[in-house]
């Protein structure tokens, strides 16, 4: 492979390494400082290696396969509902907005929110329910979106600290970076708002109905409530010299979570949407699992299907 080399590639390591020196927070990951990549290999000379990550997960299959897999509706008709690709895209923008005001790397905080959600499978938190139980029952594993998305960011060989964020955006254990805790928070910062928006859109949710108080506290809409939630979690992030949120606007925030999984993710509305996906998640893994297909194999199929591809796929079981 020919030296890619000139003026701008010779001088592009120590131009970032100056600005990241003068201008990030201390606390901040140096984009060469990072610890690697499982497999050693050359480095490109005008793309730092978090920049390089980003450009990885955006080409990549798993990441354009995004844009069919929606939020919460089954395939749902219109189309202004959100996608498993429009809430990666409004995570990453809050969370590189978060990153900035708090001098952190934007980079790395970009590339891990790209890449949170590239394991998910089809048809939102029902999908991801019905593998786990099928998993269970049959190998005695089970299933997790975050695995499965480091799973895919471990075969694009990414950065250990992109690595680590994509994991651990939710469950159990935090992120090892300030970046990858900022990601970890925005995620619902952003599903949980924009899911109301969207449930609203459905008819399955009134405005009236939100919690009272939660609501006075954020905000009637939407974008003011995320305004809220992110100018909370600058402030009280620089003050604690780590990621969090204040007390109160936090448990607000909690509160609506929890609002929403009561009446909208699993509640009574969703239901009937809920068993066709999981009928139709149980129909393919019991296909795949007779043909004799083992647990990786039929995780990365069932994975990566998006939701009209396992519909049409069960319907013509």
């Amino acid at each position: 492979m020919p030296e890619l080399g000139g003026r701008v590639a010779d001088a592009f390591e120590a131009r970032v390494r100056e600005h990241e020196e003068s201008c990030l927070s201390p606390l901040a990951v140096r984009s060469y400082d990072t610890r690697g990549r499982a497999r050693e290999e050359q480095e490109c000379r005008v793309r730092t290696p978090f920049q390089r990550d980003r450009d990885r997960i955006l080409h990549s299959k798993a990441f354009r396969r995004l844009k069919g897999k929606t939020q919460v509706f089954i395939d749902p008709a219109g189309d202004h509902f959100r996608t498993r690709m429009t809430h990666t895209l409004e995570t990453t923008g809050i969370a590189r907005g978060v990153a900035r005001a708090l001098r952190l790397n934007e980079d790395l905080t970009e590339a891990i929110g790209l890449g949170h959600d590239m394991g998910h499978p089809p048809f939102g938190h029902a999908g991801e329910e019905a593998l786990d139980e099928c998993l269970t029952e049959r190998f005695a594993t089970g299933f997790r979106h975050n695995a499965q998305s480091l799973r895919i960011a471990e075969s694009l060989n990414l950065t250990t600290e992109v690595r680590d964020g994509i994991l651990k955006h939710t469950g159990a254990g935090e992120p090892e970076t300030l970046e990858g805790k900022i990601v970890r928070i925005v995620d619902r910062v952003a599903y949980i708002n924009h899911d109301i928006d969207d449930a609203v859109r459905h008819g399955i949710l009134d405005p009236s109905d939100l919690p009272r108080e939660e609501v006075e506290l954020l905000g009637p809409k939407g974008s003011k409530r995320i305004d809220t939630l992110v100018h909370d979690l600058v402030e009280t992030s620089d003050r604690e010299g780590d990621i969090r949120q204040s007390e109160e606007i936090g448990a607000a925030m909690l509160a609506l979570r929890s609002f929403m999984f009561e009446r909208v993710y699993i509640g009574p509305h969703t239901a009937e949407e809920h068993e066709r996906a999981r009928a139709a998640v149980r129909a393919i893994f019991q296909h795949l699992a007779e043909r004799g297909d083992g647990p990786t194999e039929i995780v990365d199929y069932v994975a990566g299907m998006t939701d009209r591809f396992a519909l049409d796929y069960a319907a013509g079981l």
